[in-house]
């Protein structure tokens, strides 16, 4: 586009110099035979098709003619300007580039929630470190910005979610373990251990003692894992609190009965 601009510029300006040597009879009589031919060119054809280099061309020809001699143009002198204003424009306007950092790939935002969703304990920083291992750098506001519009809850939400979805689809094979006191009418304290099947809400009692040592909990779970019998490898997972008394052995009575 550019050769062709200069090469049309260099023709025309080769004809301009050619009428300064011409007298002035022979130019005026020459113009008037190029506008009568073009007139009649535009009854024949319409309005012409112009390429870009013919409107630089006449809109910077329109600069060096004053505003009366414009009716030789072909076109308004409204269309003049306007394609002046263009080539102004054109000379003067930058590229536009949109503010704030450049957006992230579909695939980083898919492999964003995917490890938010996989790993529901990792929170915006986690996944960012874990992206960056990857080679892969994004801010901790752009993950957190992708989780929101993921409609992927914080990580504390999802690893609740996640824990009630294993209660769920586990509850089978689940059994519960826990103790309360009871307050005698002599005062005296004494403790209940009991077991409850989650799926069923079944409680067991297993025991009742002033004084319930390591030794005597193993015993009752042992006393439980006897009673279930034939159903005991029913149960996969045995949940307990961090109590004292759940000693080693407890533990172990209860792997042995593949639980």
């Amino acid at each position: 586009m550019r050769w062709s601009w200069i090469h049309l510029l260099t023709r025309r300006s080769l004809e301009l110099a050619g009428l300064r040597l011409l007298g002035d009879v022979a130019k005026d009589v020459e113009l008037l035979v190029l506008r009568h031919q073009l007139a009649a060119f535009q009854r024949q054809l319409g309005k012409p098709k112009l390429e870009p280099a013919d409107l630089v061309l006449l809109a910077a020809l329109s600069r060096l003619l004053p505003r009366q001699s414009w009716s030789s143009f072909f076109v308004t002198p409204a269309t003049l300007v306007c394609w002046h204003r263009e080539l102004i424009a054109g000379k003067w306007t930058y590229p536009h580039k949109s503010p704030g950092r450049p957006p992230i790939s579909e695939e980083t935002r898919e492999l964003i929630l995917r490890l938010a969703r996989e790993n529901p304990l990792w929170g915006q920083r986690r996944v960012q470190g874990e992206l960056a291992r990857l080679g892969i750098t994004v801010s901790a506001a752009t993950v957190r910005s992708v989780l929101l519009q993921g409609n992927t809850p914080p990580a504390p939400q999802r690893a609740h979610d996640t824990w009630v979805s294993f209660l769920r689809a586990q509850a089978s094979g689940l059994l519960a373990c826990d103790s309360f006191h009871v307050d005698t009418a002599f005062c005296r304290r004494l403790y209940v251990l009991f077991v409850m099947e989650v799926a069923t809400r079944r409680v067991h009692v297993l025991g009742i003692s002033a004084h319930p040592n390591r030794d005597w909990v193993t015993q009752q779970v042992r006393n439980l894992m006897m009673d279930l019998e034939g159903r005991v490898d029913r149960f996969r997972f045995f949940l307990r609190d961090r109590d004292g008394k759940f000693s080693d052995a407890f533990d172990a009575v209860l792997a042995d009965a593949g639980v």
